[in-house]
């Protein structure tokens, strides 16, 4: 089965854009963001408009970036007399042991919006030159310069990799690029599928196999690499142990997922510093590896925890995210929950299968929240308000000044070519992640956030659309709206619902999002 991947806390000065709080024993009921409401000096450059990398073309103007690869692509080969586009070889257990393509297989590929882009994994792990050559020439005749994005050479998955062979086959993207007449970079890193240690400067840490190391080592000598991926899974069901963690309650927080994601900012920083501002992606992410975890990752929880996700990883600087689609594999774990079916944290089942029938899941509507946020815009700045950072870069944890618990998160998003561009947002996204489900007793609580200090006029009418389902247990994507619609189908189902708000207070229930625009 072939995938699509469409710091720790220390003692340090809290960031100036704080917020006023009261608050009872169990929610928030008010937040006053303070401002100022001027362009932070940690905002990110630009916003890169796939930055979701699963985009709807006329939201935002840009086709969706598609990588199709993953740990299969080391067991992927290229036959150019195979009638069928892609044949997998299934042993008795279910598990897939290989994938060959064939010529329709592309055809198949161009049944993708047009103007979709293609990150092209190849296969290094077999150490054969001449069969990874075949799948690149194969790709960039059936597909051409104007779909190929990238081509991704993975190293991560080719466990224990030693540098001799690692420097071996350094010289292979520039000898593929003369073979194809490419003018490069053309290539991304793929480096490493294992969490960074903390702290990162230690030993151990230098040891770990990643972005910074592989272009250390000489990945970019031939001055043939583009961008450098790494991939984030934060909770993970392939053992017992980590199962046992990954609940709806731990992945809805925004400290939790703040922490994680922080431990690659020193990757980050290294990697734009020598590829450029637009050089560090997350390749491939999920909330849980091994395929998901029932009733976490099929969530409307699971489109919170996305949403902010992609928005955080945005404000330290990740370029792109691509989220995983697929299904268990034979290599992930021996021990791991799931076993045969698509993965329980997918967007959408395109096809029945042992884990459901075809559908959309909630966490789709988290995408058409990001790309209303970005919109049409080449101009667009992001920066994370509330908690916002620390001195060292880190998101404020709850010891470190966030009174919420992880349970807000505020962005803004600065438009260069806007008429107040550094003075004020133009947007701003009020994440609200305390857990409430459909099945709890109580009422549902809210948090009003006063947004007063970043309004350009004391009497700035603004406009809201809202993310929401009756709880974050909820699975289905008929009662999960964006703007009042539903997409149960993948398509819009409703009227567009609107509010408008003139007294700078916007209510934000509990488990759901609120994109405020004027």
């Amino acid at each position: 089965m072939w995938f699509l991947s469409t710091v720790l806390p220390c003692v340090a000065l809290v960031s100036a854009r704080h917020a006023l709080l009261s608050r009872d024993d169990t929610s928030l009921p008010k937040l006053t963001l303070s401002g100022p409401a001027s362009l932070p000096i940690d905002a990110t450059p630009p916003l890169n408009p796939a930055l979701a990398s699963f985009k709807l073309k006329e939201r935002t103007g840009v086709p969706a970036e598609v990588r199709i690869g993953g740990i299969t692509a080391d067991s992927t080969f290229w036959d150019p007399n195979q009638e069928a586009a892609l044949s997998n070889f299934i042993d008795s257990t279910g598990a897939l042991v290989n994938t060959t393509l064939g010529p329709q297989f592309w055809n198949s590929v161009k049944l993708l919006p047009e103007g979709t882009k293609i990150v092209m994994t190849l296969d290094l792990e077999s150490l054969n030159y001449t069969g990874t050559l075949d799948m690149a020439e194969a790709a960039w005749m059936g597909l051409g310069s104007r779909q190929i994005s990238r081509f991704e050479k993975l190293y991560g998955y080719m466990g224990g990799i030693s540098n001799s062979i690692f420097v071996s086959l350094m010289p292979w993207t520039v000898n593929i690029s003369k073979a194809l007449g490419i003018d490069y970079p053309e290539f991304q890193v793929g480096a490493t599928v294992i969490d960074p240690l903390w702290p990162y400067n230690t030993p151990q840490a230098d040891a770990q196999f990643d972005c910074v190391s592989a272009l250390a080592a000489g990945a970019n000598d031939g001055h043939t690499v583009m961008t450098c991926s790494e991939h984030t899974y934060q909770y993970s069901v392939c053992d017992p142990t980590r199962a046992a963690v990954a609940t709806l309650t731990n992945l809805v927080n925004h400290t939790r997922l703040a922490e994680y994601l922080d431990l690659w900012q020193p990757r980050i920083h290294s990697v734009r510093a020598q590829l450029g501002p637009d050089a560090f992606v997350i390749g491939e992410f999920n909330s849980v590896s091994c395929s998901g975890q029932a009733n976490v990752s099929n969530t409307f929880g699971q489109a919170m925890w996305l949403l902010d996700t992609t928005l955080y990883a945005a404000s330290i600087n990740v370029s792109r995210v691509y989220v995983h689609q697929g299904g268990p594999l034979a290599l992930q774990s021996s021990t791991q929950l799931n076993h045969g079916g698509l993965s329980l944290y997918n967007l959408w089942y395109p096809v029945d299968n042992q884990n459901g029938p075809i559908q959309v899941f909630p966490a789709y509507s988290a995408y058409l929240f990001v790309t209303e946020a970005i919109g049409y815009s080449k101009s667009l700045r992001l920066s994370n308000i509330f908690p916002g950072r620390q001195a060292n870069g880190s998101s404020i944890t709850t010891a470190g000044g966030d009174p919420s618990a992880g349970q807000i998160s505020v962005y803004g998003f600065w438009d260069e070519n806007s008429t107040d561009s550094y003075d004020y947002p133009t947007k701003l996204a009020l994440l609200n992640l305390e857990l409430y489900n459909q099945t709890d007793s109580y009422p549902r609580p809210n948090t009003t956030i006063d947004i007063s200090a970043y309004l350009p006029k004391e009497t700035q009418e603004v406009m809201v659309k809202r993310l929401t389902a009756p709880g974050a247990d909820v699975l289905s994507a008929e009662l999960t709206t964006w703007a009042g619609q539903t997409f149960a189908s993948g398509v819009a189902e409703g009227d567009i619902v609107e509010e408008t708000v003139s007294n700078g207070q916007v209510v934000v229930e509990a488990s759901s999002a609120a994109l405020v625009y004027w």
